[in-house]
């Protein structure tokens, strides 16, 4: 997700948070200082009332945090990696790489993150009913109610059985373990998904229309939301059946010339020899194992006049941004990383060395190879 601002690491997992936090984060606070809090405890100044609204918002957003890293530590505890988490609009993510090893460890991954919300929520509700018996003052008490009752909603709305809420995954957990395929119920929770996303956009349109309500927004924008991500994990649920069985060796590009980081843009351009070899080249510095890679889009944003002056490592992509696997990794589970990584293509190392590279017109190479072999006769349907 592009335009994250990287925080720093909690509990090893790395977080960082989307730029469209901010927008969500002053909209919440102007919602409390301007309406909630005064309605439910009025009598007091706007500095209270604002300050009330600011604490309120950054604890929201902790509580998010905490539903994403339950996801990050129990997905961990069951042999998958986190690359990370972001919190962003519409709430968290908790990027996994590689498939879930049962449905057993999807169910207890998925159900994670409603319960501690669920949890959150019984304790802010306990904590504003404690406030409010000692006399606590009133915004204090209400801030406490809100973030209850906000974090009740959340369990409850990532609970709806749809891709891609926790809810969706259950329901693909507990289809997989009743049918034994993980494809098809990925497909099932997919179309959930897409059904919950026309509702909400359908009715947060007409809500809109028929009483100007902010809330109408919000529903249609995250029936968009559920919209676009359901359709993603159904056509990578597609690629997944479609690419099943096939090893990145099989559709990288092998042994890619690989290019010292230390040469300017110009000598880069000089180097005729260089345009029959694609649009990527992975960069070293007097040694095997490459640095990071060039794009040759990244070098047409050189100004003419700058390209004597700079040198690939300073406009690389490094290598903490390229997806970087093994010969044996499976396809289906590197091609859904090119598609969020920064540059789109991985280099693919044998204990260091590199030995290939994934481009995307290997992609679409090994998509149409794997869609005419799933129509053979024999092959049987991709589902």
């Amino acid at each position: 997700m592009g335009n994250t601002v990287k925080l720093g690491r909690v509990l090893g997992v790395e977080v960082g948070v989307n730029w469209s936090v901010l927008v969500v984060f002053v909209l919440i606070a102007w919602g409390l200082a301007r309406t909630v809090l005064p309605q439910e405890e009025p009598g007091h100044s706007h500095a209270v009332y604002w300050t009330a609204a600011l604490v309120t918002a950054a604890l929201f957003f902790l509580c998010l945090l905490a539903h994403e890293l339950s996801h990050a530590v129990v997905a961990r505890r069951n042999g998958l990696t986190v690359s990370g988490i972001t919190l962003w609009l519409l709430g968290g993510m908790t990027r996994l790489d590689g498939d879930m090893p049962s449905a057993s460890a999807e169910l207890r991954v998925a159900g994670i993150g409603p319960l501690v919300s669920l949890v959150l929520g019984a304790l802010f509700t306990g904590f504003a009913l404690a406030l409010r018996t000692a006399g606590a003052p009133g915004p204090v008490t209400a801030s406490a109610g809100w973030l209850g009752a906000i974090n009740i909603l959340l369990a409850v709305f990532n609970s709806l059985p749809a891709a891609p809420l926790d809810g969706g995954r259950l329901l693909r957990a507990v289809m997989w373990w009743r049918t034994g395929d993980r494809d098809r119920s990925a497909l099932a929770a997919a179309s959930a998904g897409r059904f919950l996303g026309w509702l909400f956009i359908g009715g947060g349109t007409v809500l809109l229309f028929l009483t100007g309500s902010i809330e109408g927004f919000w529903f249609a924008l995250t029936g968009w939301f559920l919209l676009v991500s359901a359709t993603a994990e159904s056509r990578q649920t597609r690629v997944h059946a479609l690419l099943a069985g096939i090893r990145a060796r099989q559709i990288m590009t092998p042994d890619p010339e690989p290019v010292a980081a230390s040469l300017t843009v110009e000598h880069f351009l000089e180097q005729g020899s260089l345009l029959h070899r694609g649009s990527a080249f992975p960069l070293t510095v007097g040694d095997p194992t490459p640095i990071g890679l060039i794009t040759l889009e990244r070098i047409h944003r050189v100004p003419p006049y700058a390209r004597d002056d700079i040198r690939l490592r300073e406009i690389m992509y490094p290598l903490d941004q390229v997806v970087v696997a093994a010969p044996d990794d499976p396809a289906e589970a590197l091609i859904p990383r090119l598609t969020t990584a920064p540059a789109h293509h991985a280099l693919i190392l044998d204990d260091g060395r590199l030995v290939g590279m994934v481009t995307p017109s290997d992609v679409s190479r090994a998509m149409q190879w794997a869609s005419a072999r799933s129509r053979a006769p024999g092959s049987g349907p991709i589902p």
